[in-house]
């Protein structure tokens, strides 16, 4: 009975650890994607605007 809780608690464990890495993984992706957003803006922006209008 002992080992079976035991086995148990170390399988939700590892669950919440494999879940927290997920969410830090999420995290960094969005973080890099809104950083990476504002950088093609400005680069359109400039393009755009060295181009001039026709």
């Amino acid at each position: 009975m002992v080992r079976q809780l035991s086995r148990d608690h170390q399988q939700g464990q590892a669950m919440i650890e494999y879940a927290l890495i997920m969410v830090l993984v999420v995290i960094v992706v969005l973080v890099i994607l809104i950083i990476m957003g504002n950088t093609v803006k400005n680069m359109y922006c400039n393009v755009t605007g060295s181009l001039g209008s026709p």
